[in-house]
């Protein structure tokens, strides 16, 4: 039994599983961060979806 937890706790192939995890949350909200932000990359990209816009919109008429 004893043999059986000293296995178990030095078992490490689980430990890079949740190491991977919580890099991909941690890049997750940096991203939304970024996009969502005041200034961000997200108020660049609606500027420029504004900007195309305008200039479909005289076309399309």
């Amino acid at each position: 039994m004893f043999n059986s937890i000293t296995r178990f706790l030095r078992d490490e192939e689980g430990a890079t599983a949740i190491e991977y995890g919580i890099i991909a949350g941690l890049i997750s909200v940096v991203m939304i961060t970024a996009i969502t932000g005041d200034g961000g990359i997200g108020e660049s990209l609606g500027t420029i979806w504004q900007g195309i816009r305008t200039a479909i919109t005289p076309a399309a008429a």
